[in-house]
């Protein structure tokens, strides 16, 4: 067996998760978790509670249940608290939002309804298609941030939690680029004292959680946690990160179908994928500064799987085309369409076309669910800093700084479950295979 390199703390009492924005992918995530809890569906698309891990040899036959294996807090454990700058409960949320059938919501209607956002913090120029009330004021971003710390530390107490967990699942913020606020820590406090406008609402999330030890995940592709002074603030604070940007609809097909071009060396002479969606993020990412935000999250996946720089005869200078459309019939259900000109031996063209319906949130909300699960599992484990065996879960994956993502989604599956392995004293598998053949 290998060593163990980390000693986990059991999941005892209560896990909090504190969810920013609930909207169709948070109430979503609540819904199916109450479902799930009584008995009325299943925990479909959660690797933490549907997935398996083989241990040892595969003579040995070992193959439990992720969460049987490692211990995870159980969804009978689990209580939710949230931010929204709507007034809504969750359950007149999931109702607007459409995603889930009425019959199934009326089942769970009062532990929804008992899920009452508190206000907000938000500021229209990072989100201009949205107008709510459900907002905090302050005199400066740093009172912001405080007020949220001081509503951690009330949901925390009032609800008997012993751990927490945040996760952003709220919209897409503009686009922004790393600047010097950004820098550090002491530039990103003084920042906050003068509520620079390098500094989104996600980052005052992200602070503030950091701040109470509490781990963080953005599920957006905003520039949140990915920054040196958050790095700097997780390290010291001993609290472990992870980010950005749910990998679900047409991302998710595309970290499937480009490792496989790739292995069988493949050549690309171009993608295009267009998506339509009407929900909310639909609205927020039709504002072109949103959007680009969300267009280098997707942009950057083809590049790093395909790596054009180390087989530039089948990938150099080849096409990538993203665009998304507001359309408000489609409600949740996004739809992806790809064309994708491949080119196999003597140079010679093929097509590969995909029409993806997907619905939006059923895909992200397991992901929530995993997401919030493995990093309480990483803070027992004395885990900090940048998590990045959980890059499965992400379009960006956030690296230690100097390293490419790795994008491939075997590959990130791969390293996900050596890591588990790794926590709990397991050898690491290799899929070398060799020992069954020796003399």
């Amino acid at each position: 067996m290998a060593k163990t390199g980390a000693q986990v703390a059991p999941a005892d009492g209560k896990l909090g998760i504190l969810l920013v924005g609930l909207g169709a992918v948070s109430t979503t995530f609540v819904a199916g978790v109450e479902a799930i809890r009584r008995g009325l569906a299943q925990p479909v698309g959660s690797l933490t509670q549907m997935g398996t891990i083989r241990l040892g040899k595969r003579t040995e036959k070992r193959s439990p249940k992720i969460k049987d294996f490692v211990p995870l807090a159980s969804l009978e454990d689990v209580v939710f608290g949230s931010w929204d700058i709507f007034s809504d409960d969750a359950f007149e949320a999931a109702m607007k939002a459409g995603v889930l059938e009425k019959d199934l919501l009326n089942q769970v209607s009062e532990q929804m309804a008992s899920l009452k956002p508190m206000p907000a913090v938000f500021e229209q120029n990072y989100v201009k298609r949205l107008h709510g009330d459900n907002v905090k004021v302050g005199k400066n971003k740093m009172e912001l941030a405080e007020q949220l710390i001081d509503d951690i530390a009330r949901f925390k107490s009032e609800k008997g939690c012993d751990r927490l967990v945040m996760v952003w699942a709220a919209s897409t913020e503009i686009y922004m680029e790393e600047s010097d606020v950004h820098g550090s820590l002491e530039a990103f406090e003084r920042g906050l004292y003068d509520s620079d406008p390098a500094i989104a609402p996600s980052m005052i999330y992200a602070y503030a959680a950091l701040k109470s030890g509490v781990p963080f995940a953005n599920g957006a592709p905003n520039l949140t946690v990915d920054v040196p002074a958050m790095t700097e603030l997780a390290d010291r604070m001993r609290v472990p990160i992870c980010g950005k940007d749910f990998k679900t609809g047409q991302t998710l097909i595309k970290t499937i179908i480009a490792p496989g071009l790739k292995s069988r060396m493949l050549g690309l002479h171009g993608w295009y994928s267009t998506n339509i969606l009407g929900n909310r993020d639909g609205e927020v990412l039709d504002d072109p500064e949103n959007f680009r935000t969300k267009e280098e999250s997707k942009l950057s996946v083809l590049e790093h799987i395909l790596q054009p720089e180390v087989h530039p005869e089948l990938y150099k200078d080849f096409s990538h085309v993203v665009r998304i459309n507001y359309y408000p019939p489609r409600g949740d259900n996004k739809e992806g369409w790809d064309n994708i000109d491949i080119f196999g031996w003597l140079g010679y063209p093929m097509q590969i076309k995909i029409d993806f319906l997907c619905r939006d949130s059923i895909l992200a909300a397991p992901l929530v669910l995993d997401l919030a699960l493995f990093l309480d599992l990483a803070q027992r484990a004395r885990m900090k800093g940048v998590q990045e065996w959980l890059s499965f879960y992400f379009k960006s994956p956030q690296t230690a700084p100097g390293l490419y993502p790795e994008h491939d989604l075997f590959i990130q599956l791969k390293k996900l479950k050596n890591t588990l392995r790794y926590m709990m004293g397991e050898e690491l598998i290799t899929h070398l295979g060799i020992e069954y053949y020796d003399d």
